[in-house]
């Protein structure tokens, strides 16, 4: 029986092929099994046996490679995988792809394929932006294809501009994600906060807390792979925004709750998860300010209360999570914030546990509805993140939000 997803990684002739050797380790690691198919300019950039080291698999070249098993290989390839991707995608590979040609091993295991497919091109900037190109690429989209877009940078021709490879965990982001069947969160519109927030004290110094934005980020990935279209907004945070995650930068409280204004009408879920401060200098000083005595006084106004505000607006159809961090009396004044703030479910959690709150790759969270508390063990922040999903899609099926 097959345990593992299985990955078929193209790789076309370029000098971002020797990436992919990168990403097929990042991949194996993930427990994945990877099955390479390369064109035969590719062995050009990287040899095949660099692959099989890796993968313990023989890396196919030729449509006409003699094998062992006597399959029609191609054919038995591509009934494996579940997602095909083309890691890098020239541009004579994806015009191939579009006009159904295949008059190699990876072009005519791609056209058997009937699983989820991801291109990711990368070519000189010119041959990028050629209308031709441009056309193509559009043609895939329109076939059901994912594109990882390529970035813009210093490239090995010497150029400035569009057509390098994306960043390798953007495209394992999406290689992961297409591996996920269930896509029922697809057509629905989902605002997510994540992060701290940071309120200027003078130029140099501001008030903040120690949130990294990593739950956030994590409900934001599990969103995405279950077909949703997603949106950050976040405060101040170093961690990668996901995959296919549109991102709204946000550094006070005031612009945060700004950005959920804007953008909150068109949402079926809003789950407010940055830590949001409290308070904020009432005068912020213009210059530095300097030390003349022992200590400091500070006057602090209340920031606005975005969850409140939400709270507030929440139309009939709409699913709204909230969290809070507590450090003591959790069940207690959670359930009380739940409540005050009329949210359908709040996350709660005691940053004094270990392995739970800021900066963690875990955390230790309950879970608070109208049902009763589910209180889940010590899990990664992703997987904490999907649980949170499965009670969040339960009540949008509640509320009528998601009919299957």
């Amino acid at each position: 029986m097959k345990q593992k997803p299985t990955i078929v990684l193209g790789v076309t002739g370029g000098i971002a092929a020797f990436k992919a050797a990168q990403l097929t380790s990042n991949l194996i690691k993930k427990d994945m099994d990877v099955e390479v198919i390369m064109t035969k300019n590719a062995t050009e950039f990287i040899a095949p046996l660099t692959f099989e080291s890796l993968t313990k698999h023989n890396v196919m070249v030729s449509t006409f490679d003699r094998v062992a098993d006597r399959s029609v290989k191609h054919i038995a390839i591509a009934k494996r995988a579940d997602v095909f991707a083309i890691v890098p995608a020239s541009a004579n590979v994806i015009a191939k792809i579009v006009h159904g040609l295949a008059d190699d091993m990876l072009t005519t295991t791609f056209l058997a394929a009937s699983c989820p497919k991801i291109i990711c091109p990368a070519m000189n900037t010119a041959m990028y932006e050629n209308p031709i190109t441009q056309r193509n690429i559009g043609l895939l989209k329109e076939y059901g294809m994912e594109v990882v877009e390529p970035e813009s940078g210093f490239l090995a021709c010497g150029d400035v501009g569009s057509g390098k490879l994306a960043d390798l965990n953007q495209i394992e982001d999406a290689i992961i994600m297409a591996c996920i069947k269930t896509k029922i969160l697809s057509n629905k519109n989902v605002i997510i906060s994540a992060g701290p927030t940071q309120e200027k004290l003078d130029p140099v110094r501001f008030l903040s807390n120690h949130s990294t934005g990593k739950m956030g980020i994590a409900l934001a990935w599990c969103a995405k792979a279950l077909g949703a279209e997603v949106t950050l907004i976040h405060g101040p945070i170093k961690e990668r925004i996901p995959y296919g995650v549109n991102a709204i930068a946000t550094p006070t409280a005031q612009s945060m709750l700004e950005a959920f204004q804007n953008q909150y009408e068109t949402a079926d879920v809003i789950i407010k998860a940055a830590a949001v401060g409290d308070y904020r200098p009432q005068n912020p000083s213009s210059e530095k300010i300097k030390k003349h005595e022992d200590s400091l006084s500070l006057t602090l106004q209340k920031n606005p209360d975005i969850l409140a505000w939400l709270g507030e607006h929440k139309r009939e159809n709409q699913v709204l999570c909230g969290f809070a961090m507590e450090t003591e009396q959790m069940l207690e004044n959670a359930t009380a914030k739940r409540k005050a703030k009329n949210c359908d479910l709040l996350v709660a959690n005691n940053l004094k546990q270990v392995g739970a709150g800021f900066a963690n790759d875990t955390n230790i969270v309950t879970i608070l509805s109208d049902s009763e508390p589910i209180e889940l063990p010590c899990m990664s922040k992703r997987n904490v993140a999907l649980r949170i999903w499965e009670e969040i899609i339960s009540v949008m099926k509640t509320k009528g939000v998601l009919v299957c």
